[in-house]
């Protein structure tokens, strides 16, 4: 029997111990910020960059995907559950299924009547009104990295000979050169996550500066040096003034007149302040950070939605490298009462809080909200008290974008083996992203080989219950 309905957000349950906290998985750029040890730096900073982040391509190809984009605030945030996670112990119960396949946990009833999802995401299933649940998503082009969903394309493979995803870009490169970002001084695409081969998946051939910024690289960095003034910095004359006694020792030679637009594009980001104040959480009230979850995946999943606000159009989040990862209480991420158990409770105050707090700012239809992995579980579980990956099919989470929400699409067999009805292709979900981000579809980039590549593969089309 179906428990009541999931609390709302006026009962919040308790956030739940964490041995790590967001300031702990953004512990490096956090607490140990570059120091600048001189006002050379900032002559430097606009033609070295941080991470990338005020590359002078970069910033070139942002100013000409921005020349061509809608005059919109559009954008997307893509919660990664790297490693596999669990349709049938998420969002896709099977409770008439035997034990060994329905598992641990119990249903509980969700905003929608007759919709169950699992005892652990009560504040999910609280908002599903507001969000749609897709549980025929076709993973079999998928493996074991972010390269098939986070490209949206089943010709984008892991292959492990050195050219894995075929030169295939991701989605948020796809959205950093054809939409851009929603404020010049932002990036377009952003990476929130500790390993880039497990958790983002970059341009692929399309080139280097289409490839996500690595956010947790940026925390920090952005404070001035001791004895420089903004306020004066911001003065070019007396910035050349300050740092012509300085020439001899650059190697660039250069004073801010001889910089192309875009270097001093670069040197606006810094002096603005605009990144600054994006990427620091200390802006946020200890209120806010409670609803999100003071653990890795809660305050990452904030920093997005600052991220958002600031002007970034693609932002990709995640945890921790596997943490879905659940085969057996004998590996690393353990199995599915001691392994899936303790994070499910923050995966699920995450994506409430966020859907609830872009609602509250009124940007939850320019946002669109993904939360995914690259494959479901095997619906048996094992003798080690895990899953095993499982290709066949697994379950995702949309909310925002203006899309219709309040839904299920797609349903799997009694026993959550394959998909019954509804499939959701990987260029599906490109095809919807991009008709969100208002590229159009048909869009072509140029691979190395100089031959039009497309944007969406194999027949792709917006998924059509959502649009």
């Amino acid at each position: 029997m179906e428990s009541s309905a999931a609390p709302l957000a006026s009962s919040l349950p308790p956030v739940p111990p964490s041995t790590s906290s967001a300031l702990a998985g953004l512990k490096s750029p956090l607490e140990s910020p570059i120091t600048v040890q001189s006002r050379r730096w900032f002559l430097k900073a606009g033609l070295a960059g941080l991470g990338g982040l005020m590359s002078p391509s970069l910033l070139r190809a942002g100013t000409e995907a921005a020349a061509t984009k809608p005059n919109s605030k559009k954008s997307v945030i893509l919660i990664w559950l790297s490693g596999g996670p669990s349709h049938i112990d998420m969002w896709d119960p099977k409770p008439e299924a035997p034990t060994e396949i329905r598992g641990p946990y119990s249903p509980i009833a969700t905003k929608l009547p007759g919709v169950q999802f699992c005892e652990h995401l009560p504040l999910q299933a609280s908002i599903l009104d507001k969000m749609s649940v897709l549980r025929g998503v076709d993973c079999q082009s998928s493996n074991h990295t972010p390269i098939t969903f986070q490209a949206g394309n089943p010709l984008a493979r892991r292959t492990d000979d050195g050219k894995d995803g075929a030169g295939w870009p991701s989605m948020g490169s796809v959205a950093a050169k054809f939409r851009g970002s929603n404020h010049p001084d932002m990036p377009a695409f952003v990476g929130l996550a500790p390993s880039w081969v497990a958790d983002v998946y970059e341009s692929g051939d399309m080139g280097a500066q289409f490839s996500a910024i690595k956010g947790l690289d940026v925390v920090g960095k952005f404070a001035l040096p001791k004895g420089i003034e903004a306020s004066r910095l911001e003065d070019r004359e007396s910035l050349r003034q300050s740092f012509d006694r300085l020439r001899q020792d650059l190697d660039q030679k250069a004073t801010l007149e001889k910089l192309d637009r875009y270097t001093q594009q670069a040197y606006s980001m810094v002096l603005g302040g605009h990144v600054q104040r994006a990427f620091d959480l200390n802006k946020e009230s200890d209120e806010t950070r409670l609803k999100y979850g003071k653990n890795e995946i809660g305050e990452k999943v904030l920093l997005a939605r600052r991220l958002v606000e600031a002007g970034v159009s693609y932002t990709t989040v995640s945890a921790k490298w596997g943490y879905f990862d659940h085969h057996g209480d004998n590996v690393q991420w353990g199995g599915i009462e001691k392994g899936l158990t303790p994070i499910l409770p923050t995966v699920d105050r995450a994506m409430f809080a966020l859907v609830n707090d872009l609602e509250e700012r009124g940007l939850l239809d320019d946002t669109l909200v993904l939360m995914l992995g690259e494959f479901g579980r095997a619906p048996v579980i094992n003798k080690e008290a895990g899953r095993d990956h499982w290709t066949s099919v697994m379950s995702m989470l949309v909310a925002g974008g203006g899309l219709r929400h309040g839904q299920v699409i797609g349903s799997t067999d009694s026993k959550g083996y394959g998909i019954q009805s509804g499939i959701v292709r990987p260029q599906d979900l490109a095809a919807t992203v991009f008709r969100h981000l208002e590229i159009d579809l048909e869009s072509q980039w140029t691979n190395l080989q100089g031959r039009p590549m497309p944007i969406i593969v194999e027949g792709g089309r917006p998924i059509p219950e959502l649009v």
